[in-house]
């Protein structure tokens, strides 16, 4: 039986061969959140630029500043441009530094903050779900309520309206906002910071594999 076991472990160890797709589907994962989140802060960012007559801005919306630093509607956070650029920038240029693996421990870092900042000031006060559920353990009063809302929706939807061809493509659900997804980015960078961008399909490995010597400093 030990023999047995110790075969079929030896088996398993076998796909390290290939653990470099554990990282790599990390970061391919989290390209498209980051490249979106900063792209949408910044003015005429990304592809979108190329070949454009009016050339290309990586400057930060000004409804993005004031978001940032207006305290009724916004996140009151202090000196709100600087915030702005930094969160737009930290988001841009760390999805294709994810999408290429380079320096990925290090952009986890800034990265991770951002995930921080958003969780404490945007979605922690509407709870863990990030679509609202009317029950079960993660379940509050806000996403109970929103499903008694959602109800009433589907109801005027299916007396009004083609319901069918509606949800199609897709269930109608209501957004609670929570620190689900928020959390969720933060362990997938956590999970990069410590263990690095993976073996082959990243420039950080070749690098490392050519110039790093250990116990350098």
């Amino acid at each position: 039986m030990i023999g047995f076991l110790n075969c079929m472990q030896g088996l398993l160890d076998r796909t390290r061969a290939i653990d470099f797709l554990a990282p790599l589907a990390l970061r391919l994962y989290l390209v498209p959140i980051f490249w979106m989140g900063g792209t949408q802060k910044l003015e005429n960012a990304g592809l979108d630029c190329f070949g454009s007559e009016a050339g290309c801005s990586l400057v930060p919306k000004q409804d993005i500043i004031d978001w940032f630093g207006n305290p009724d509607w916004g996140l009151g956070l202090p000196f709100p441009e600087l915030m702005a650029y930094l969160a737009s920038y930290t988001e841009y240029f760390g999805a294709i530094l994810l999408l290429i693996g380079l320096t990925v421990r290090w952009i986890s870092l800034p990265l991770m903050f951002t995930m921080v900042v958003a969780a404490v000031s945007v979605h922690l006060p509407n709870g863990w779900l990030a679509i609202a559920e009317g029950s079960g353990f993660f379940a509050t009063e806000r996403t109970q309520g929103a499903i008694e809302r959602l109800n009433q929706a589907k109801a005027v939807l299916q007396e009004e309206a083609n319901y069918n061809w509606i949800t199609e493509n897709g269930s109608l659900v209501i957004l609670n906002n929570g620190i689900e997804f928020a959390a969720t980015y933060f362990i997938m960078l956590l999970t990069l910071f410590f263990i690095g961008a993976g073996k082959y399909a990243s420039i950080d490995y070749w690098i490392a594999r050519k110039w790093r010597t250990a116990g350098s400093c």
